[in-house]
């Protein structure tokens, strides 16, 4: 924060505290012309009903002039006034880290224990994978769903397909690195609308779904610009996380619609790296949790 945004807020959050002291000392009192306590101002609603001019109680008022002390008090404590870091040096970073610090030191050595069994092994491990349950909950479950079952764009974990591979040590890598899987436009390449719709009757026939036959057959020939990632045959490429097209196990949907927006538009998605934000140890707890749900 600049120099200037700092006095800025100084004097706006400092100024609105006096400012509302100095509106409830003004408006507790009596000014000139003005009737005494008791009497009525003036102000008449719906005929009858009349204002008196009677003094705010004073426990009412004692209790705003604390809050507004209690206000300031707490600003000079915690950082509230632009650059000022608050006598008390508290700060969200520092609590952040303390907490983590000292949940490091109760759990380190439980994932330390895991770490050192094979993702195979433990897997077996019906305590750790409660653990590890509790870690795909709260960091896997908004994309891939509370039972791993997946969503739209999000693959389920709980089949034998996979698009990167199901071994221990693909998924390790997987949530460790991240992906990134992208599939480019292909409507140019196929030849317009009419190659997208021969292909795309192509790719349902792979999987026995109901097809226009002879578009399928001219779309088997243009799918020769498909196979370099998802292979002439259409089983797909787990190096490059080309999915199988022949198992009826769809990322984005099978309809013949959603295949023809995904061959005319492309598909792309990201999973995150989390090497760094779980560390080793979680990761490897939570990739034989992952692994146990197909296995």
């Amino acid at each position: 924060m600049n120099n200037f945004l700092h006095w800025f807020v100084i004097i706006i959050a400092v100024g609105s505290f006096i400012g509302c002291g100095l509106l409830l000392w003004w408006s507790s009192k009596r000014q000139p012309g003005e009737a005494k306590n008791g009497e009525v101002t003036g102000h008449v609603w719906d005929e009858d009903l009349e204002e008196y001019n009677n003094p705010l109680p004073r426990w009412w008022l004692w209790l705003f002039y604390i809050t507004i002390v209690f206000g300031l008090g707490y600003m000079t404590f915690y950082p509230a006034l632009g650059n000022f870091a608050g006598i008390s040096g508290w700060s969200q970073v520092k609590q952040y880290e303390d907490e983590m610090e000292k949940a490091q030191k109760k759990y380190a050595p439980l994932f330390n224990a895991y770490a050192a069994k094979s993702v195979i092994d433990l897997s077996k491990d019906v305590a750790a994978m409660k653990t590890g349950q509790r870690l795909f909950s709260n960091y896997c479950s908004t994309c891939h769903g509370t039972d791993a079952g997946g969503v739209t764009g999000f693959p389920s974990l709980k089949d034998q397909d996979w698009l990167y591979g199901g071994s221990a040590e693909a998924i390790k890598a997987s949530i460790m690195n991240g992906r990134n899987g992208s599939m480019p436009p292909m409507a140019a390449a196929l030849g317009g609308e009419q190659g997208v719709n021969e292909v795309a009757n192509y790719v349902m026939s792979l999987s026995k779904a109901p097809h226009d036959k002879a578009m399928a057959k001219a779309g088997k020939i243009k799918f020769a610009a498909c196979a370099g990632c998802h292979g002439m045959d259409g089983t797909g490429n787990q190096a490059i996380g080309a999915p199988n097209l022949t198992d009826n196990i769809w990322l984005y949907r099978g309809s013949l619609g959603s295949i023809k927006k995904a061959i005319n538009q492309g598909r792309s998605g990201a999973m995150p790296a989390h090497k760094d934000f779980l560390g080793k140890e979680k990761v490897h707890l939570l990739s034989a949790y992952i692994y146990s749900l197909s296995n």
